[in-house]
């Protein structure tokens, strides 16, 4: 009896370990392949993350916030992006699926939350490119006449008889009015000489 138990043993062992064996031999050319993708990749998202750094800095040279907004922001997608495809790469398919699903639906919880924040940030950035919203320029937003004082991603400061007013940039971007800002002359209309002959000619 103990003898036959101990084959039952030995058996058990040996399927365990073909199945392993089996299991590795399946999974060495899609462990290669993964770390062939993670390389490519990594140097791929790099490349993708300068030309858009580079590109944020030039538009917006003087808020480097905003270039290392979007750049993060930027970052987090391609890396989550790679990562559902490693895992399809490694045969998890259906996880990827699952983590892509309720990724999408906490990203549109969270972006419900801060709605009023993204709202900020999206007039802050129309904000530091408008050459009319500087700082120094008087203007007029809704009850508040001020002197722009900064402008960053989602505050705007005012100086207001040596108050500063501390606005949300969505606010301010819906409706404001620069103060003292100079007219638009219109050309000069050239005279004909005919008709300056014809009017000081009075046989005409």
């Amino acid at each position: 009896m103990m003898i036959s138990q101990a084959g039952l043993f030995d058996g058990l062992v040996e399927e365990s370990v073909a199945e392993l064996r089996a299991t590795a031999v399946d999974l060495i050319p899609k462990l290669v392949t993964a770390l062939l993708f993670l390389a490519v990749a990594y140097v791929a998202i790099r490349l993708v993350l300068a030309v858009v750094r580079s590109a944020l800095e030039r538009i917006y040279a003087d808020s480097q916030l905003v270039a290392d907004l979007f750049t993060t922001v930027a970052a987090v997608f391609l890396w989550f992006a790679a990562a559902l495809t490693l895992l399809k790469i490694l045969g998890m398919g259906d996880i990827a699926a699952s983590l892509g699903t309720a990724t999408g639906f906490v990203a549109l919880g969270v972006s419900y939350a801060l709605s009023d924040m993204i709202a900020d940030i999206v007039a802050g950035v129309y904000l530091l490119r408008d050459p009319d919203f500087d700082p120094g320029d008087e203007v007029v937003v809704g009850d508040v006449t001020g002197v722009v004082r900064e402008v960053d991603l989602r505050k705007t400061r005012l100086e207001v008889e040596g108050d500063v007013v501390v606005m949300g940039n969505s606010s301010v971007e819906e409706k404001w009015t620069k103060k003292g800002a100079p007219e638009r002359e219109l050309p000069e209309t050239e005279a004909d000489p005919e008709a300056t002959e014809r009017t000081d000619d009075p046989s005409g």
